[in-house]
């Protein structure tokens, strides 16, 4: 059959998807993405995978996305990241019968995606994206399609979108933000950026940004005019967010629990996904979410989750009537309901520092745990206390090191450059000197290979000379016979 293309593909592949969610590291797995379908979901992204490690490594791909493979979760587009056209092709020609497109992650802006070349860290190399899509255009039996960030410009933004759309991408996801705005500096997504790239591309676009509730979907699709709106950390918090709905916690939970049981996932991508529901519960109840970092089975989450539901009934149960949710909060603690990520300068509130001294995020004082306390200890020093009750961190019983006379860092008692051992191995191979203290022992060294040197000249010198007289009397027995 044909290739579907642009908004045919859209229509007919995609069945006009509307609500979508995003492809999110360990987090858009097979059980989620059943859950988020269940209510209201209509298009769903596979976690982001490496197109060198899924090209080569068979467990891998069973793993995330051959072992997968199920009716209910279509449609489905594959996510990527990649920078060599050739490795993206491959990977892609292996996973392109398990889903109706295969996309490539241009918006990833973490400091692993740095690392590796990928990502966000690819969109001012347009040179290689072009003959990534071509090529991928080229040899996939089903469409290639794009997430973005944007530029601080919205003029280069749409001359972005418009190279890639000209290389063969069929739809364009963009992400409203710039690769900087990310964390505590994520700020607002820009739906300018979003309206002015549906309007200069003639093919399907989905907008990501500023996503927490329907009502917010909405309006984006009105303001932006695009085809479908992405979430992310708001169906994190409500998978039910695309109905409209803002369930009780325990009972998603519960739901996602039973899927699990069916599609079984590491129980880190379990416990990552119950942080991100139970937050605000979790501020409440402190002790439930020690039990939860702690728990090592699937049974014993759903234990963690039905005390959860007992204490939440039981505080609904003495509510008095009139009574407000806190911390400024839209419903009470136990409803599904949008976490808004706190700014740099509210970080530091959070964490008892004003952040106006060298904008650094403020940490615990120091002098808080001089005494010992364990109730103002790190949960580090708590676990440390309960493996040794005598051991004290008062700061004033620590050892006192003697400084190393090159960089301040603690010396080698022994060492006899008054050094730290990095500036005494420095200095010893500089001076063909030895420090036993350290173990260093360049000199030594040194006068055995001159001392093993010599004697090879010794024991070589004798046989020369004695190779040397056999020569002459053969020379002198063959004269004579000759004669």
């Amino acid at each position: 059959m044909p290739k579907l293309r642009g908004e045919a593909f859209w229509r007919e592949t995609l069945r006009s998807a509307h609500y979508v969610v995003a492809p999110m590291v360990d987090q858009s797995e097979l059980a989620w993405r059943l859950l988020s379908r269940r209510h209201g979901a209509q298009l769903c992204y596979t976690p982001m995978l490496h197109a060198q490690v899924f090209l080569r490594d068979a467990n891998y791909r069973r793993e995330n996305l051959y072992g997968e493979a199920c009716p209910e979760d279509r449609p489905l587009i594959v996510q990527f990241c990649a920078n060599d056209p050739e490795v993206f092709v491959q990977a892609a020609l292996l996973a392109q019968d398990y889903c109706d497109a295969i996309d490539l992650n241009l918006g990833c802006p973490q400091m692993i995606a740095k690392r590796g070349h990928y990502g966000a860290f690819l969109q001012e190399e347009w040179d290689l994206l072009q003959r990534m899509i071509l090529l991928a255009n080229e040899k996939l039996s089903v469409p290639i399609t794009c997430k973005i960030r944007v530029f601080p410009e919205i003029a280069k933004t749409v001359k972005y979108a418009q190279m890639l759309e000209k290389a063969g991408c069929q739809l364009l996801t963009v992400h409203g933000r710039t690769k900087e705005q990310k964390g505590p500096l994520a700020g607002v997504a820009s739906w300018e950026h979003i309206q002015a790239v549906r309007k200069a591309v003639s093919i399907p676009v989905f907008a990501n940004g500023n996503i927490q509730c329907l009502s917010d979907v909405e309006e984006c699709i009105r303001k932006t005019g695009v085809h479908g709106v992405m979430s992310a950390e708001g169906n994190l918090h409500n998978p039910a967010l695309f109905e409209g709905r803002n369930p009780l916690v325990w009972e998603m939970a519960e739901e996602y629990l039973e899927i699990v049981q069916k599609y079984p996932c590491p129980l880190s991508y379990v416990r990552a996904h119950l942080f991100k529901l139970w937050h605000h519960t979790l501020q409440v109840y402190q002790q439930l979410r020690e039990e939860l970092a702690k728990v090592k089975t699937l049974e014993g989450i759903v234990d963690v989750n039905r005390e959860l539901k007992l204490r939440c009934q039981e505080e609904i149960a003495n509510q008095k009537e009139g009574e407000k949710p806190k911390e400024g909060l839209p419903f009470f603690h136990w409803i599904c309901q949008p976490y808004v990520r706190p700014g740099p300068k509210e970080r530091c509130e959070e964490n008892g520092d004003s952040g106006t001294e060298k904008g650094v995020r403020g940490k615990r004082a120091l002098e808080e745990e001089e005494d010992g306390n364990s109730e103002l200890l790190s949960k580090n020093k708590q676990k440390k206390k309960l493996r040794n009750p005598n051991k004290s961190f008062d700061p004033s019983l620590k050892p006192k090191y003697a400084k190393c006379d090159q960089c301040g860092n603690p010396k080698g008692n022994k060492c006899v450059f008054n050094m730290c051992r990095g500036c005494c191995k420095k200095r010893a191979f500089k001076e063909t000197a030895d420090c036993p203290g350290h173990g260093l022992l360049f000199k030594t060294k040194y006068e055995k290979s001159l001392s093993w040197q010599s004697s090879q000249r010794v024991i070589q010198t004798p046989e020369i000379s004695r190779r040397g007289d056999v020569d002459v009397g053969e020379t002198v027995r063959k004269e004579a016979g000759d004669s």
